[in-house]
């Protein structure tokens, strides 16, 4: 349910670093908490945000939630299937409910986020 090749934040969000980029999504946890995701706004390509910073939201049909960058970085790529459809945030969390992927602008950021394990415990 938290795959082990992942960072997770305190917010519920997940990293994955892949081909140079960190790709960003919400975990299983936070789509369960918010229901049925009706809405994602998404920042624009380009745009930067520091580690903490608030890059889009997130609505559901029972609340709206802000999404928080898990580390600093530039926007290179946004999911915009999501745009079409949103449940993907729900069905695929790890998978086609990506969000966003970011330039890292500094690596050793990841070491500040928990590993699968850590985040599990956070959740108990």
């Amino acid at each position: 349910m938290y795959p082990e090749e992942l960072k997770y934040t305190d917010d519920h969000e997940w990293v994955r670093v892949e081909n140079g980029k960190a790709y960003v999504g919400l975990t299983h946890y936070a789509q369960e908490q918010l229901g049925d995701v009706v809405f994602v706004e998404l920042p624009d390509v380009g745009e930067e945000f520091e580690m903490g910073d608030s890059f889009g939201v997130v609505e559901s049909v029972k609340t709206v939630s802000d999404l928080f960058m898990p580390i600093a970085g530039k926007v290179v790529e946004i999911n915009e299937d999501l745009e079409d459809s949103p449940e993907a945030v729900n069905e695929e969390p790890y998978g086609q409910g990506w969000i966003i992927a970011i330039e890292i602008e500094d690596e050793s950021q990841l070491d500040q986020l928990m590993d699968s394990e850590a985040y599990q415990k956070t959740l108990e």
